[in-house]
């Protein structure tokens, strides 16, 4: 019994303890909140690496455009609907598509 009061009266036991309690619940930069700040940075990394992807994708169409006439034509006939004389340009747009 005095053994176990010996422990519970230890000042060094109680501030570590009391520090561990202040560090996990009640501090400005609780545990809680570091957890939530590393899954938002998760996040973020993400979509900074997506974007850096998309970055590189359009540099390299860049690329190809400025040093392709072939893709220079085929980028303007997609994208703005662009089309030789004698030529038809037909649409089809679905239905079910324009509905979602």
């Amino acid at each position: 019994m005095k053994k176990v009061t010996s422990i519970l009266t230890n000042k060094y036991l109680l501030a570590g303890l009391f520090f561990i309690v202040w560090m996990l619940f009640f501090d400005q930069r609780n545990y809680f909140q570091q957890k939530e700040t590393m899954g938002e940075l998760d996040k973020l990394e993400t979509k900074k690496r997506y974007y850096e992807e998309q970055i590189e994708k359009a540099k390299a169409e860049l690329t190809d455009l400025q040093n392709d006439p072939a893709a220079l034509e085929k980028f303007a006939r997609e994208r703005y609907l662009m089309k030789r004389d004698g030529e038809d340009v037909y649409i089809i747009e679905d239905s079910l598509a324009t509905t979602k």
